[in-house]
């Protein structure tokens, strides 16, 4: 969901125009590891509800000023050094190099909110809401990046649903999720159907929780292609269950040949929630290839470096015949991941990486020496596909979806009260050394 250093995908459409690089879906070419020790800066959220635990979901980077945005479920913010106690319904917008929350930004959201794409004159949130101040906004709004209010000369073109990724791709805005035709490129001004993005998404996963829906996805630096994940098996005809590769063009989009066959096949859950197993998915820098996180619990007996089952996985473009590597948890869940170059970052609510023969949340005692022990939140060696050093420890209840990669470094978003020890929570900053 809001993941990576990609942010959420809304396409804006228009006429013929070229088609210019994604504002936010490239994952930013960080040099390093990002430093183990967050910031100290960063406001804590707060939620009076009953239920899970206050989480941010999604993050836009800064577009105006030093202005960061970030949505999910919560009802305030309490400052880094506890004095100040703002009320937030759901998004929040503060300074992302001193953690000073915006005193005019405080839009109230009625639902979880689970995208957020910015520009230096426009606010998206998307999610699992109805209104947004009041206003009828089923899914997706636009708001003033200073104020919060709601732009009302733009409509979504769908009455209910929920939207699970935003992202500006040049002049249209690309939306995900389980509203309208479950992706679609949108004029980013009113809001209107482009129609520049028409592939018809059909046929829900067999006892899968939920119907129809995108899941997650993202679009490569150059702008010409798209990978999305969900619950879905039928894509423009052709068979592509939980996955699809497609083309772009700024008019069009096109199915691609690109199809990873076992992920048509099951893990071993049939719990509905983990059925359709695929999760979040980022480009790499230099977009030759993309990584997915995935839940499902184990892979089936056979299938280990086969199935993406409980784990994280590198996918290279240039070849669908078999994953350049698959880090397994050993039966937690992995939701976000995040491909800088340096390194990818997964985060779930799992304990281990490099777990390959592990279940139940357990590693064999016989691999206890190539097990590497991670609470929630972890880094991949993009080339071996083994966990690197960084190890900062952050335990979660059902586990953090977002991630944004920055200039300044790595932020989280997470239903973590903790992160490395240090009172994080909902959210906070890994800097670059």
């Amino acid at each position: 969901m809001r993941l990576s250093v990609r942010l959420a995908v809304v396409t804006l459409a228009a006429s013929a125009v070229s088609l210019v690089p994604a504002l936010s879906s490239a994952s930013i070419l960080q040099g390093e590891v990002v430093s183990d020790n967050p910031v100290n800066y960063t406001p804590r959220l707060t939620y009076g509800g009953s239920g899970p635990k206050p989480h941010v979901d999604a993050m836009a980077p800064p577009r105006l000023g030093n202005t960061l945005y970030a949505g999910g479920l919560f009802d305030g913010a309490v400052s880094a050094d506890g004095t100040r106690t703002y009320p937030r319904q759901n998004m929040m917008a503060f300074n992302a190099d001193n953690g000073d929350m915006s005193g005019t930004f405080a839009p109230n959201v009625n639902g979880n909110v689970w995208a957020v794409e910015a520009t230096a004159t426009a606010v998206y949130v998307g999610g699992d809401f109805t209104t947004v101040n009041g206003v009828s906004r089923p899914g997706l709004a636009k708001l003033d990046p200073l104020t919060g209010a709601v732009d009302t000369g733009f409509q979504a073109p769908f009455k209910g649903g929920r939207v699970n990724e935003i992202e500006l791709l040049g002049n249209r805005l690309i939306v995900g999720g389980s509203a309208g035709t479950k992706l679609m490129a949108l004029n980013p001004t009113t809001g209107k159907n482009t129609f520049t993005l028409t592939l018809p998404i059909t046929e829900a996963i067999p006892l899968a929780w939920g119907g129809v829906a995108v899941y997650d996805f993202a679009i490569n630096p150059a702008g010409t292609q798209l990978v999305a994940t969900g619950n879905f098996k039928t894509v423009d005809g052709l068979p592509r269950t939980r996955f699809f590769m497609a083309d772009l063009t700024p008019t069009a989009a096109t199915v691609t040949d690109w199809y990873y066959q076992p992920f048509a096949e099951k893990c071993a859950s049939e719990h509905p929630r983990r059925i359709a197993y695929l999760q979040g998915i980022d480009y790499s820098p230099d977009g030759s290839y993309f990584v997915v996180a995935a839940t499902g619990q184990v892979a089936p007996k056979g299938f280990k470096n086969v199935r993406v089952c409980d784990a994280a996985a590198r996918f290279d473009v240039a070849t669908d015949s078999k994953a350049a590597w698959i880090n397994y948890t050993g039966g937690d869940s992995v939701w976000a991941v995040a491909a800088t170059g340096a390194a990818v970052y997964a985060q779930g609510h799992f304990q281990w990486l490099d777990n390959t023969n592990g279940s139940a949340s357990t590693c064999p005692a016989s691999d206890l020496a190539t097990c590497d022990s991670r609470k929630g939140v972890g880094a991949i060696d993009p080339q071996s596909g083994q966990a690197l050093p960084w190890n900062p420890r952050k335990p979660a209840q059902l586990g953090g979806k977002a991630f944004l990669a920055t200039t300044a470094g790595l932020w989280i978003g997470s239903d973590s009260e903790k992160i490395n020890g240090e009172q994080h929570r909902g959210i906070g900053l890994m800097p670059l050394p």
